[in-house]
């Protein structure tokens, strides 16, 4: 079992159900945890355990899609903390269903800015409190539908294209600085709202969310110190 304890670990989309699923692992692994998520209300539900434990904590409300609210929520975290060691990205979503011809523009908007837009201002704002301290472990979920353009699925593909480019890039600029920048693809996450659209799938070929955090916790971890830049891809048996 991996051992943060002396780690700060931001997770974003903390409400989801990787999100949740991300912020249990690293409460269990003894991080300190700030969780984010748009509605606050629904994290201090989901987590109640975070009202006796402010040092543990910090239960945090922001816009991911605005600069100045991510910047806040960084700003926040270092005030309490003093530091920020891991960020797990996990906010994003699916839209799809049309042919490039008939998307109408706020779709193709919204997943850009729900899925590329976030990890991009995230990823810009953790880095400089990491640079100061010469370390960080930031994880990026892209998604399988990342690696190619299929039909009816341009606006999801393409932003979840854009994160592994992101990755990249990042890892190619920060490698040097004691940060490292990765990122998961998921296939088909066994989810209540997946299990309700596909009911007549297998679900037991899908891959949980839990499962999932786990390879996201070897990638904070040390043990992954020699990885960097890389799209590992957690599939399950989907």
């Amino acid at each position: 079992m991996f051992d943060f304890s002396d780690r700060v670990a931001i997770v974003t989309g903390a409400g989801g159900n990787l999100g949740q699923a991300v912020a249990r692992r690293f409460y269990a692994a003894r991080a300190t945890l700030v969780l984010v998520e748009r509605d606050a209300g629904k994290l201090r539900s989901s987590f109640p355990e975070s009202a006796d434990a402010p040092d543990r904590f910090l239960i945090l409300h922001a816009d991911l899609t605005d600069p100045a609210s991510v910047s806040a929520m960084v700003g926040d975290a270092v005030a309490r903390f003093g530091q920020i060691d891991i960020v797990a990205n996990t906010v994003g979503g699916y839209r799809a269903g049309t042919a490039v011809h008939q998307t109408p523009l706020d779709t193709w908007e919204f997943m850009l800015n729900l899925n590329a837009r976030t990890a991009f201002l995230v990823g810009q704002a953790v880095v400089p409190p990491m640079l100061e301290r010469g370390y960080g472990k930031i994880i990026h979920v892209s998604a399988r539908a990342g690696l190619a353009g299929t039909a009816n699925h341009a606006a999801y593909t393409a932003s979840k294209s854009a994160v592994i480019r992101l990755t990249e890039s990042m890892a190619a600029e920060l490698r040097h600085n004691g940060i490292n920048v990765n990122c998961v693809l998921p296939g088909t996450i066994d989810t209540p709202q997946n299990r309700a659209e596909m009911p007549k799938a297998d679900h037991s070929r899908w891959v949980s969310p839990e499962s999932i955090a786990d390879v996201i916790l070897f990638l904070a971890s040390d043990a992954a110190r020699a990885i960097n830049g890389a799209a590992i891809p957690v599939y399950g048996r989907s």
